[in-house]
């Protein structure tokens, strides 16, 4: 409760340093001058001051320095390479070296290998370098290996560019590719480097590599062996523009996608069995259906209903025709068609049972009415088409009813001669669709076409529709590790938690996982076939002699290699059969397989569990669940402990980056400028802080006004610590610090305050919460040091001769702070950490900041009354502050008055004597003189200023409580003020005061 209190003082008392400052005498200005502008060396030059206090300009001990207060553009960027050079080089080895209690270990998500570094990238690794370089401060063994997700279809598409695929074999198609991925690689590896990433450079991962490849296998070996991964014909999607099949995390939904919908009626040529009585003399009713996909049509195999809803017969009032509707859906479709519709008898969903229906354009075919629960009221008209080769939940109920699942569809996505003469070879998206209307229109089954905007799926890579068609495929049962998988995760530590849900739900909706493409470029499915029954021969026998080919030899080796070697005798002697019998397959493993088994080939085998994924909330549905899959499959666990999702990076209007927007932010232009003025050279520091600043787990916006107020902050940090460096001139905390308990009690009150800061910065650390730990260190300065410390101590500091304890006390204190500080931004500023570190004081020439650990402080730091002492004092010096409103309290005296107790006894620590102007409470109340009593004279001058107030103690847990009463009169000073310190405790104008006449003798 004490330091609530304080904090409501610290505000007074920020806003009375300012006005110190501004209304302090020559000595007070010129300090503040010193401390602003320097030289082109960077050292402190006094202001110009009168002749009289030119005699003791040479006495007054102003802070100086060579530690520059402005780097700015090649200067700037040669020093943070320089840093980077000497200091960030070897660190990872270093601390992978040296021996530690515990280790710690961020798995680095594969970035994509197919363009330049982006901000999403700087924002993604730099989060990770943060905490890394935490861990490495505090004395953690850090596993961080960066890698590449290096295969897959658009990296093709823009290795082969123009060329396409024709007359290429899958080797010069994957030469093409990976000499691609190995460029963009080497673009996106240099980049982190400047960004100050700190990494196992030279062990780094590709998914391409043979070793990686290996481990892949092994792990689809070990779920293939459980019965995870399985071969079926099933719909997929599809995507016609890669003519490959596609995973779910691999599709992005447009919302704006515009289909052709249609109302089609399929004539009921026998009504279900229930409703015969009921329906007697209606003739010719037609079940009612709609679409979006009318080139599905031709593919229906089935009409389904909502066993619980209630449906109606209704006449169309413009030309009597019968319609079967779900009832809720009658309102809707009156509107719609622009008629009235007359219900002519209701029944249950149930009593659809048994009806059939004849289809449109499809003479003498049958259509099966049938119950499903995917049906849903919220569009259409109650009633489903289903067709099991184009729909997900069609294939469902396909599956439990035993229907046909005929594809009429090709990998270009046209039409096969399955479908008829009349669609044979149209595409089934565009002339397809326009035919299959045309047909419908003309056999009188087309009620409405309609235009519907809706969210619609597209492949992530060309930004081309995709379809649903069956193909056969190699699939993992999400279905039977859903369950235990959600269980895992739960026991996994969400940031944020809100993301939690999001996780389970995209498990719960994922059924199973295609996990095979029809590429080249990729990990090939280690399977051959029969070259007459097409069975599969796959085994654990095969799949490891393959894995150990391709650890020697890379996945190459697949196309290389005659496949007697691929399938040696002593493997094939397992199985029945000749190796001539076999082909090799062609298909290659999904990407999200690849990166997904990523902790297989490189988490250490001792816990194989990391730490962290730290990634972007795309990877909600890729790679946390890619990952999360794999490993509960292969080894029944999660391969994380934590997982950290972080948000996008978009414009300061809050828009998706992109180039015809041209509000694209390139990290490189940020760090090292462009031609435009609007675009300096901020260095890499500067784009750290963007990150740390910013709220992660949300969008985070990069512009010009969010990096320029990434400088400032950094510029402001940069003062305050050249501040500190200029007032440790000359000493050395090795020999001339001071033990905390001779301190003066402001000092240790200050390193009691610097304790509880580094708690809350390394809780803040802990948490991946770097802009908690900004708001911390902001605070820090401006409230504890800036508007407190800094501003009472500044006379002691100057004034005091050189190697009093008074100011030896206060710069040890200083080092400490300067050391905190300093180790507190390094995770997030390394080059100006490492920068300050080589001009700070106590260590020796060559050491580097990564290497001497985390922020230290000392349990003998805290002390029981030490906290109620200075807050106390600072509450009194509120209520005078309070009386005096925008009046120079250094030319005042002070009595305070407090009954005799706890109050005056922490007062009397402050101050012994009853009356003085040198004491720590004189110090604290920046005044001229401070009197302690018991109680206020009777004989106050007329111009005494009288306050009152109380402070409440609180010790030891509340066993010592107490309310003091005190009370204030500020009167005037009388004494001079002194010409070289500039305090008003001098006997008259021309002279010193005695601290100063003592300095000045010994100085001459």
């Amino acid at each position: 409760m004490l330091l609530c209190r304080f904090s409501a003082v610290s505000q007074t008392l920020a806003g009375w340093g300012r006005r110190s400052t501004r209304r302090g005498g020559l000595l007070h200005r010129a300090l503040t001058i010193s401390c602003s502008r320097g030289s082109g060396e960077g050292s402190v030059k006094p202001a110009r001051v009168s002749s009289a206090q030119g005699l003791y300009r040479d006495t007054v001990l102003l802070p100086r320095t060579d530690f520059p207060m402005k780097l700015t553009g090649r200067k700037l960027l040669d020093r943070e390479l320089e840093i980077q050079k000497c200091g960030f080089a070897d660190l990872y080895s270093w601390q992978r070296a040296r021996k530690a209690k515990k280790d710690f270990c961020i798995h680095d998500g594969p970035p994509y290998a197919n363009g330049d570094p982006h901000v999403g990238h700087a924002l993604n690794k730099i989060l990770k370098d943060i905490r890394n370089r935490f861990e490495v401060l505090r004395g953690r063994q850090v596993h961080y290996i960066p890698g590449w997700d290096c295969h897959g279809l658009p990296i093709e598409l823009k290795a082969l560019g123009d060329l396409g695929t024709s007359g290429l074999s899958p080797l010069q198609i994957r030469q093409k590719a990976r000499a691609f991925a190995k460029e963009a690689i080497a673009r996106q590896k240099a980049a982190f480097q400047r960004w100050g990433v700190m990494a196992d450079w030279y062990q780094s991962y590709y998914t391409y590599d043979g070793a990686y490849e290996a481990a892949e296998l092994k792990v689809f070996q070990e779920m293939h062996s459980k019965g995870f991964i399985y071969q079926d014909y099933k719909p997929v999607f599809w995507s016609p523009s890669s003519r490959t099949a596609l995973a779910e995390a691999e599709l992005e939904y447009n919302p704006e996608h515009v289909s052709r919908a249609i109302y089609v009626t399929f004539p009921l040529i026998k009504l279900p069995p229930k409703l015969a009585s009921q329906a007697a003399g209606l003739n010719r009713i037609s079940v009612l259906v709609w679409t979006t996909q009318p080139w599905t049509i031709p593919a229906n195999q089935a009409i389904c209903y909502m066993p619980k809803a209630q449906y109606s017969v209704v006449k169309r009032a413009d030309n009597s025709q019968l319609l079967l509707v779900a009832t809720e859906r009658t309102t809707s479709l009156t509107a719609l068609l622009g008629t009235e519709l007359e219900s002519v008898g209701t029944f249950t969903g149930s009593q659809l049972e048994g009806g059939i229906c004849s289809h449109p354009t499809i003479p003498d075919k049958e259509v099966q009415l049938l119950p499903a629960d995917h049906v849903t009221m919220a569009k259409g008209t109650g009633l489903v088409h289903t067709a099991p080769a184009h729909g997900m939940e069609d294939y469902s109920v396909a599956s439990h009813f035993k229907l046909l699942v005929d594809c009429m569809l090709d990998g270009d996505g046209r039409f096969t001669e399955l479908a008829g003469p009349e669609l044979q070879n149209l595409s089934v998206m565009t002339e397809g669709t326009d035919k299959v209307i045309s047909m419908l229109k003309d056999c009188g089954a087309l009620v409405k076409e309609e235009q519907c905007v809706h969210s619609y799926p597209y492949d992530w890579r060309t930004k081309q529709p995709v379809i649903i068609r069956p193909s056969r495929q190699w699939f993992i049962n999400t279905a039977s590790l859903k369950d235990k998988a959600k269980e895992e995760l739960q026991k996994v530590r969400v940031l944020p938690e809100s993301a939690r849900g999001s996780l389970l739900a995209m498990l719960d909706r994922r059924t199973y996982w295609c996990i095979s493409r029809q590429r080249s470029w990729g990990v090939p499915i280690p399977v051959f076939y029969h070259r007459e029954t097409g069975e599969a021969l796959i085994t654990k026998h095969t799949v490891s002699h393959i894995a150990k080919l391709f650890k020697e030899k890379g996945s190459d080796c697949w196309w290389e290699l005659p496949i007697e070697t691929l399938l040696p005798a002593e493997v094939l002697k397992k199985v029945t059969g000749l190796v001539t019998d076999y082909v090799r397959g062609e298909d290659v493993l999904d990407i999200w397989f690849d990166s997904g088994a990523s902790w297989a080939a490189v988490l250490e085998e001792s816990d194989s569990r990391a730490d962290a994924y730290v990634e972007g909330k795309d990877q909600i549905g890729g790679w946390f669940q890619s990952s999360l899959l794999t490993s509960v499959a292969a080894r029944n666990k999660a391969p994380y402990k934590s997982l950290v999702v972080h948000g996008f990076a978009v414009s300061e209007k809050g828009e998706k980056m992109s180039k015809s927007l041209g509000n694209v932010v390139d990290p490189d232009l940020v760090i090292n400028g462009g031609e435009d003025p609007s675009m300096p050279a901020y260095g890499a520091d500067v784009l750290r802080w963007w990150v740390a600043e910013s709220n992660v787990f949300s969008e985070v916006q990069i512009g010009p006004t969010s990096l320029s107020s990434a400088r400032e902050s950094v510029g402001k940090l940069r003062n305050t610590l050249r501040f500190l460096l200029g007032n440790l001139q000359s000493f050395d905390p090795r020999v001339q610090a001071v033990d905390p308990r001779e301190m003066h009690y402001i000092d240790q009150y200050l390193l009691h305050l610097l304790r509880e800061f580094s708690i809350k910065v390394t809780d803040a650390y802990s948490e991946f919460d770097a802009g908690r730990v900004i708001r911390v260190v902001q605070a820090f300065i401006t409230r504890d040091l800036s508007s407190f410390y800094f501003s009472i101590i500044k006379d002691r500091l100057y004034c005091d001769p050189e190697d009093s304890l008074g100011r030896r006390s206060c710069q040890t204190v200083l080092e400490e702070i300067l050391d905190g500080l300093t180790r507190s931004i390094a995770p997030i500023l390394p080059h100006l950490a490492e920068e300050v570190y080589l001009h700070a004081p106590g260590h020796d020439e060559g050491e580097t900041l990564f290497k001497s650990g985390w922020i230290k402080s000392s349990s003998v730091w805290r002390r029981p009354g030490l906290e109620e002492a200075v807050e106390g004092a600072c509450a009194i010096r509120d209520s005078f502050l309070s009386s005096i409103p925008g009046k120079n309290a250094a030319r005042y005296e002070l009595t305070i008055a407090i009954e005799p107790g706890l109050l005056f006894e922490l007062m009397e620590s402050l101050q012994e004597e009853p009356t003085s102007t040198s004491s720590q409470l004189a110090e604290l109340m920046m005044v001229a003189r401070v009197n302690l009593s018991s109680e206020l004279p009777r004989d106050l001058p007329p111009g005494a200023v009288v306050s009152h107030g109380t402070f409440l103690i609180n010790l030891e847990g509340g066993v010592i409580h107490e309310n003091s009463a005190y009370s204030i009169a500020a009167v005037p000073t009388s004494a001079a003020r002194c010409s070289r310190c500039r305090r008003h405790t001098a006997k008259s104008a021309d002279c010193l005061c005695l601290r100063c006449q003592t300095v000045v003798s010994q100085a001459h």
